[in-house]
C-alpha cells in the first residue's frame, strides 16, 4: 500500500492494516456476521455466507408475493401489513416461482428480520444486477416515512416493493434482489479527506488525472468510447420476453437490447437523445477505485441539470476498482432513464457523484473475483442474466 495512503487512512481511522476501529462508520463484513450470530439478524431460513458482503448483507425474498394497487409508506403509526390488507389485489407464493409483470407493484416480505440495538441503523439498495434489469425495488419497514432506510434500534420484519419497468420477471423465494448496509453514525468522508486520499491513491482514473470532488467525485457519462464504430451502451427492447431470475449467463442481449454505438463526428462530439421512459446500460467515463476503508455510494446529479434519473443500485463495495497506488479503476455502469420529455445526453456531462463513507474498519474480504462478485472487472456489461458476446 502507498505510504502516504497509509499514513493519511490511518491518520482518519480507516483502510490501513492495522489501525485502530471508528466508532462510527458501515460495519465491514466480520461485524456482520457478529449481528447475525447475536441474533440482531434472524431470518426464517438461517443466513448464509453467500449473503454477507464486504460491507453490506444480501436480503432474501421470502414466500409470498402480493399484490397492490400502488406504491405506499406505512407512516409512523401503521405496519406494512396495514397497508397492503388495505391495497392488496391478490398474493402468489414464491416456492415454485411466480411472475412479477412489469408496470405492478408487489409487496414481498423478506426472509430476515432485524433486532438493531442503540445508534445502529441502516440504508438498503437494489443489487447491480437488479437494477440492470431495471427492476425498481425499494426497501420497506413498519412505521417508517421513508424507503430504503432503517431507523436506529429498529425492531422488526423486513419487506421488499417490487415494480418491475422493463422486463417482467420470473422470481422464487431465496432470491436476493435488495442489499443492506449498516451504520453508526458516519457522515461521508470530507472533501478534504477525500482530495488527500485521491492524491495518494487515485479515486477515479481518466485521461486528465483530475478529480471533480464537490460534495463527493463527480461521475460522468463516456460517449465516446474506443472508436468511431465503439458500442457505447444499449437501449431496452419494448415488449421483450421475460427474465428468469435464476438464469445466470443465459439470455442473448439481442433479444433484449439494441445496440447503441458511436457515430463518427467532425468535431469529435458525442450526444445520445434519451427517449422518454426508454431504459438504457450506460458507461462512466471514469475508472473508479474504492479503498479497503471506504465504502461508496452513487447518488444521482441534481435533478434540476435535467430530467434524468441514473444509477437506481449505487452501492460500491471496499475494494471495487482498487488495486492499490497502481490500479487503474473500473468503470460504473450507469441505469439511465429520462423522464418526461426527451433529454439531450453529452460526453463527459456529470451524471452523479460518488460519496464515500468510512468503515469502522477493513472488511475481511473484499470485492472481486474472489468472493464471486460478477462485476469486477466490467467495462460495459449488462446483468450477468446475459451471455457475453
Amino acid at each position: 500500500m502507498n505510504n502516504r495512503f497509509e499514513s493519511v487512512a490511518a491518520d482518519d481511522g480507516t483502510a490501513a492494516s492495522g489501525a485502530r476501529r471508528r466508532q462510527s462508520g458501515i460495519l465491514p463484513s466480520q461485524h456482520i456476521r457478529k449481528l447475525i450470530a447475536d441474533g440482531s439478524i434472524s431470518a426464517d431460513s438461517p443466513v448464509t455466507e453467500a449473503q454477507v458482503q464486504p460491507a453490506s448483507l444480501d436480503l432474501r425474498l421470502g414466500t409470498v408475493a402480493y399484490r397492490v394497487r400502488a406504491s405506499f409508506l406505512p407512516s409512523a403509526t401503521a405496519t406494512v401489513m396495514d397497508k397492503v390488507r388495505a391495497l392488496q389485489m391478490h398474493q402468489m407464493a414464491l416456492t415454485d416461482g411466480a411472475v412479477l409483470e412489469r408496470g405492478c407493484v408487489y409487496i414481498v416480505p423478506l426472509q430476515e428480520r432485524l433486532r438493531l440495538a442503540g445508534a445502529l441503523a441502516g440504508s438498503a439498495n437494489p443489487k447491480s444486477s437488479t437494477g440492470r434489469l431495471d427492476v425498481f425495488t425499494r426497501l420497506i419497514t413498519d412505521h417508517t416515512t421513508e424507503f430504503d432506510r432503517v431507523r436506529a434500534g429498529y425492531e422488526g420484519p423486513l419487506y421488499a416493493e417490487i415494480s418491475p419497468r422493463t422486463f417482467s420477471i420470473l422470481v422464487r423465494t431465496g432470491d436476493r434482489l435488495s442489499q443492506l448496509r449498516l451504520r453508526r453514525g458516519n457522515p461521508p468522508a470530507s472533501d478534504a479527506v477525500l482530495r488527500t486520499i485521491h492524491q495518494a491513491t487515485p479515486l477515479v482514473h481518466d485521461t486528465d488525472g483530475k478529480a471533480d470532488i464537490d460534495g463527493g467525485v463527480a461521475i460522468s457519462v463516456d460517449l465516446i468510447g474506443s472508436g468511431s464504430e465503439a458500442l457505447l451502451g444499449y437501449r431496452a427492447k419494448h415488449h421483450a420476453d421475460l427474465i428468469d431470475f435464476s438464469k445466470i449467463g443465459h439470455y442473448r442481449p439481442c433479444d433484449f437490447w439494441e445496440p447503441i454505438h458511436a457515430e463518427g463526428q467532425e468535431d469529435g462530439a458525442r450526444t445520445l437523445i434519451l427517449n422518454p421512459d426508454d431504459f438504457y446500460i450506460l458507461a462512466s467515463r471514469e475508472r473508479v477505485s474504492v479503498p479497503p476503508g471506504f465504502a461508496a455510494e452513487l447518488v444521482p446529479y441534481d435533478p434540476l441539470v435535467g430530467e434524468f434519473r441514473v444509477h437506481y443500485a449505487g452501492f460500491f463495495d471496499p475494494g471495487f476498482g482498487y488495486a492499490g497506488v497502481d490500479g487503474q479503476g473500473t468503470k460504473a455502469v450507469l441505469e439511465v432513464r429520462s423522464h418526461d420529455v426527451p433529454f439531450v445526453l453529452e460526453h463527459g456531462q456529470v451524471v452523479g457523484r460518488l460519496v464515500y463513507e468510512r468503515m469502522t474498519e477493513e472488511p475481511d474480504r473484499l470485492y472481486g473475483a474472489e468472493i464471486g462478485s460478477s462485476y469486477g472487472r466490467q467495462a460495459l456489461t449488462l446483468s450477468k442474466h446475459f451471455r457475453k458476446e
